[in-house]
């Protein structure tokens, strides 16, 4: 039973975790004061929660827990989320926090969904089935985002098309200005491709767990990976080549079809998403 509780409390704070990185994220990119703010204190939050299991762990076995490989995640993790709160405040360095905090999600998930932490093998086995979940839920959460950043281009490009050709109808007063449906597009992106990543670093961690060798090759996992990459270079050239207009809303578009043939065609080609078939 203790042992449920402490799952419980270990996922709790990994969504806690998913949200701070995801505020860090958007700090990161737009130097979002309101947005860094409250990553800080969600991660504040789950330091808190970390540091009490930690104490209260040691106050159980009496010792310092760091003689296991699970041990020493969980403290590490700690150790990370404590020096990315001290550089957060003292030192200001959005770009290490955000990437310090990214290597701290990744041992805290290895630590929470790692069977060999639990002595029940019930358990074990429906933390696993769980971290699947997880996984699959926030990479289509991530799609459902690119899904509707795709919709703002197409209004975009729409509506462009009919200021170029001065179609004055009601058509046009219905769709919102260029400037509003290029940043909501900007903006669901920025939530999506965080979100992208962590369902990947989930179900790295789960095929770490279920697969005896990760299938680096698959077409699934490679067509996951070129996703990702294509949304970044959108971000790149949105934030830092200050790019706008039609070219980024084209880029934005062809994207969302390499969304589509990752989820339908390469779904259904994989040999380890097996659960897509």
């Amino acid at each position: 039973m203790l042992d449920f509780y402490i799952s419980r409390l270990h996922e709790l704070i990994l969504i806690v975790y998913a949200l701070s990185v995801l505020l860090y994220f958007i700090d990161f990119l737009n130097s979002n004061r309101k947005a860094n703010q409250i990553a800080f204190w969600l991660l504040a939050f789950v330091w808190l929660l970390q540091t009490v299991v930690l104490l209260s762990y040691m106050f159980i076995t009496g010792r310092f827990p760091v003689l296991t490989l699970i041990e020493g995640l969980y403290f590490y993790a700690w150790v990370l989320i404590t020096l990315s709160l001290g550089i957060n405040r003292l030192l200001k360095v959005d770009f290490i926090v955000f990437f310090t905090n990214i290597l701290g999600f990744m041992i805290m998930a290895i630590h929470t969904f790692a069977p060999v932490y639990y002595e029940s093998d019930v358990l074990s086995e429906q933390l696993v089935s769980e971290l699947l979940m997880i996984h699959i839920t926030m990479a289509i959460l991530s799609y459902g985002a690119f899904s509707l950043s795709f919709v703002f281009s197409l209004l975009y490009l729409f509506q462009y098309d009919l200021l170029k050709r001065k179609k004055w109808n009601k058509m046009l007063w219905r769709i919102a200005d260029l400037s509003k449906l290029e940043h909501m597009s900007y903006v669901l992106n920025v939530i999506g491709v965080p979100m992208l990543v962590l369902s990947l670093i989930l179900g790295m961690q789960w095929a770490w767990i279920k697969v005896a060798v990760m299938p680096w090759y698959d077409i699934k996992v490679l067509g996951s990976f070129f996703v990702l990459a294509v949304y970044s270079i959108y971000l790149y050239l949105r934030v830092r080549r200050e790019m706008y207009g039609k070219s980024l809303a084209l880029w934005n578009v062809a994207s969302f079809l390499i969304v589509l043939i990752n989820f339908f065609l390469f779904g259904k080609l994989s040999t380890f998403h097996f659960w897509e078939s």
